[in-house]
C-alpha cells in the first residue's frame, strides 16, 4: 500500500492536498457559515478569464489566475455588500463573461496548450515542488489572519447586526474573506480544476456544520475531513487508474451523503430515546 510513496510525484501530491485541506478548512468554513457558496464559485470560475489572458501574453498562468480571482472577488464583493437584490445576477454575468473572456483569449493564441486542461480538471499529481512551497505559506497567511481576527469572523458569520454595532469593521472583514478565497482558488485549480473547485470548497465545511457550530469546530474538524478525502481519492486514483480530482470529489460528495444520513438518523433515535413526560404529575 505505502510502495506509491516512493515516487516523488506521489509524495508531491499527498503533501499538496494535507496543505489545501488546512486552507480550504478555514476558508471553506467560513464560505459555508456566511452562505457564499456561490460567490466562491463565481470568483472560481472568473479565474479561467486569468488562465487565458496569462497563456495570450505567455504570463504564468497563476498570475494570470490571482490577478482575474481577486479583481473577480472586489466586483463581486461590492455589488453583493450594496446591491444585495442583485447578488446572484452580477455572480452569474461575473461567472460567464470570465470563462467567456478566458476562451476567447485562448482562440487568439497559437498552438494548443494541454497544461491548461489540468486547471480545468486538476492534477495534483502533477503538482510541481515549488507548488508546494506557495500552499505552504498561503496556509501560513491563513491561519495568522484567522487567528488575530477570529472574534471579528464569529461575529461576522453569526450577528452582522451586533458586528457592527460592536464597531467591528464588517465592510473591511468581508472583502477580507473574499481575498481569501480568491487566493485558496487559485491553489485549488492546480489540485481539483476549476470545474469542481467549489466543492472542495464547501463538502468538508458542511459535513463539519452537520455536527457542530462552533466556527473554530468547524474549521478544524473540516481541514481533518478534506486531509481524509484527498489522500483516500489519491490512493483510490493510483490504483484503479481515475482521474485524481475527480476521484477526490467524489469520496467527498459520498461521505457528505453519508453524513446526513447518519445524522438524520441520529435524531430519530434520540427522539425515540426521549422519555415521554407524563400527562400529570404524581
Amino acid at each position: 500500500m505505502f510502495d506509491i510513496l516512493h515516487y516523488e510525484f506521489m509524495r508531491n501530491a499527498l503533501l499538496a492536498g494535507v496543505l489545501v485541506s488546512v486552507a480550504c478548512g478555514v476558508v471553506g468554513s467560513l464560505v459555508v457559515v456566511n452562505r457564499l457558496s456561490s460567490l466562491s464559485g463565481g470568483i472560481a470560475h472568473a479565474a479561467y478569464g486569468g488562465l487565458g489572458l496569462a497563456v495570450f501574453f505567455r504570463w504564468p498562468l497563476l498570475a494570470g489566475a490571482m490577478l482575474f480571482s481577486l479583481a473577480a472577488s472586489w466586483i463581486m464583493g461590492y455589488v453583493t455588500a450594496e446591491k444585495k437584490e442583485r447578488a446572484d445576477t452580477t455572480i452569474g454575468v461575473v461567472w460567464a463573461l470570465g470563462m467567456a473572456f478566458g476562451i476567447l483569449m485562448i482562440d487568439l493564441t497559437k498552438g494548443y496548450f494541454v497544461d491548461l486542461m489540468s486547471y480545468l480538471f486538476g492534477s495534483i499529481l502533477a503538482v510541481p515542488g515549488q507548488s508546494i512551497f506557495f500552499m505552504a505559506g498561503l496556509d501560513v497567511v491563513i491561519l495568522i489572519a484567522t487567528l488575530l481576527l477570529y472574534k471579528e469572523l464569529v461575529a461576522l458569520s453569526y450577528d452582522e447586526e451586533f458586528a457592527l454595532i460592536s464597531g467591528v469593521p464588517v465592510r473591511v472583514l468581508y472583502y477580507l474573506v473574499l481575498i481569501l478565497i480568491a487566493l485558496c482558488v487559485v491553489v485549488l485549480i492546480r489540485v481539483v480544476g476549476l470545474i469542481l473547485v467549489i466543492a472542495l470548497f464547501t463538502i468538508p465545511a458542511s459535513i463539519a456544520e452537520l455536527f457542530t457550530r462552533k466556527l473554530s469546530r468547524i474549521m478544524i474538524v473540516s481541514s481533518l475531513l478534506g486531509m481524509v478525502f484527498t489522500i483516500s481519492g489519491l490512493f483510490l486514483s493510483y490504483y484503479f487508474n481515475l482521474t485524481s480530482g475527480a476521484t477526490i470529489i467524489l469520496v467527498a460528495g459520498v461521505c457528505y451523503f453519508a453524513a446526513v444520513l447518519v445524522k438524520r438518523l441520529g435524531k430519530r433515535f434520540s427522539r425515540f430515546a426521549t422519555p415521554l413526560a407524563p400527562d400529570t404529575e404524581p
